[in-house]
């Protein structure tokens, strides 16, 4: 129940204010974030593929990870630990 509630407010963020997936995007056409899947995206997959705890804990990583200095890139939700 837990995870249905969280993916369905990533789900209403995705839609309304990310500036990938939501109205905002018009004003970044080449897409804003620097990684594949998007951040909104791999919190969204790590809480259904992990469950709740593991999955929030990753994508809480993967949104530190994310900052001026990274390179960005592919980087999708693994079966492992990082």
């Amino acid at each position: 129940m837990i995870k249905k509630f969280l993916v369905r407010l990533i789900e209403i963020y995705q839609a309304t204010l990310s500036p990938d997936h939501g109205w905002l995007r018009v004003y970044h056409p080449g897409g804003y974030c620097k990684y594949t899947p998007t951040c909104s995206e791999y919190m969204k997959q790590s809480i259904e593929i992990k469950g709740v705890v593991v999955g929030l804990a990753k994508g809480f990583y993967r949104l530190l990870r994310c900052n001026p200095w990274s390179k960005g890139g592919f980087d999708p939700v693994s079966d492992k630990l990082k």
